[in-house]
């Protein structure tokens, strides 16, 4: 129903910046949630940072201050900046949505993910 494609990815230095990019094959303006996660070798999936119902941002504590998450609907795209980067944050990072139609039954989508590496 939403498909969902991340770019951006890649090999920085500490300290680097990156910025991801997450295309949606439609609006995302009925979107209940829109964000990033991240998965690094031999852990589990984190959230980094999500838009929620009432344009409320939420971020792992581990990037606040450091990436900042964005949109533009009109392309269908949200972003996501990454700045101050450490290699604590080499990861996959997956676009993931959420779509409620109602309470009971709702609809997750995720991208393939896109790799950033950063070294020390």
């Amino acid at each position: 129903q939403v498909q969902l494609v991340e770019s951006g990815g890649g090999l920085v230095q500490a300290g680097g910046s990156l910025r991801l990019s997450c295309a949606a094959s439609r609006s995302i303006r009925r979107l209940d949630k829109l964000g990033w996660y991240r998965r690094a070798p031999g852990n589990q999936r984190e959230l980094v940072a999500e838009f929620t119902s009432g344009s409320i941002t939420n971020y792992a504590d581990s990037v606040k201050g450091r990436f900042s998450i964005s949109r533009d609907d009109d392309k269908n795209t949200m972003y996501l900046q990454m700045n101050s980067l450490k290699p604590e944050d080499t990861a996959v990072y997956f676009c993931h949505a959420v779509l409620a139609v109602v309470v009971e039954r709702s609809y997750e989508f995720w991208g393939p993910g896109t790799q950033v590496t950063v070294s020390s």
